[in-house]
């Protein structure tokens, strides 16, 4: 229901002021990920805004999402796609 939607507000924005972002309270669109897409928090961190950048896959990879909720505890979904692979962190480059 999300991912559509996102696609749909993303092929009708002809242009930068045209383009909408889905945002609710982050309760409600976490719920709704692990509900529609089966998605789980995988990681987060926090940006130099005070941001919160939250990375949602699901557990076999063929979803994820990215949100970011604002200190006043707006969250938005900024991205979304298919086929996630986590890969093993590494230090300086080479596998730790």
């Amino acid at each position: 229901m999300i991912r559509e939607a996102c696609a749909a507000l993303l092929l009708a924005a002809a242009t930068p002021a045209a383009a909408q972002q889905i945002c609710a309270s982050r309760d409600v669109l976490v719920d709704s990920l692990s509900k529609d897409y089966s998605e789980s928090v995988l990681g987060l961190g926090m940006d130099s805004e005070g941001n919160v950048i939250e990375l949602l896959t699901a557990r076999d990879g063929t979803t994820w999402t990215l949100l970011i909720t604002t200190p006043d505890g707006t969250s938005c979904v900024m991205s979304t796609g298919q086929s996630w692979e986590s890969m093993p962190q590494t230090l300086a480059g080479r596998d730790a």
